[in-house]
C-alpha cells in the first residue's frame, strides 16, 4: 500500500514543474512508445514525493535521459524510489 500511494503521490507531483529540470516524469502508457535507455535509483531523502521526483529528474537529466517512469517506490523511514529512464 505504501508504493502505491508513494507512486500515486509522484504522479500528482509531476504537473509542478522544477525549473531547470529536464527529465519529465511519464505513466505507463507514454512510456510504451519510448526507448528504455536503463535505471536509476535514488535513496536516502528525508523529505516529502517532490523532492523524490525532483532527484530522479535531476539524475535522468544527468544520464542523457528526456523521461522517466517510476518502477519502485518505498518509504521505511526514508525515501527509495528506482525509475526505468528513457531517451
Amino acid at each position: 500500500m505504501k508504493i502505491t500511494t508513494t507512486i500515486a503521490a509522484l504522479a500528482l507531483f509531476s504537473a509542478v514543474s522544477f525549473g531547470a529540470s529536464a527529465a519529465q516524469l511519464v505513466t505507463n502508457q507514454q512510456a510504451e512508445n519510448l526507448q528504455s535507455v536503463g535505471t536509476i535509483s535514488v535513496s536516502g531523502i528525508d523529505g516529502v514525493p517532490s523532492d523524490i521526483r525532483q532527484q530522479l529528474s535531476q539524475k535522468a537529466d544527468s544520464q542523457g535521459a528526456s523521461s522517466y517512469r517510476v518502477i519502485e517506490a518505498r518509504n521505511d523511514g526514508n525515501y527509495h524510489a528506482t525509475a526505468e529512464i528513457y531517451k
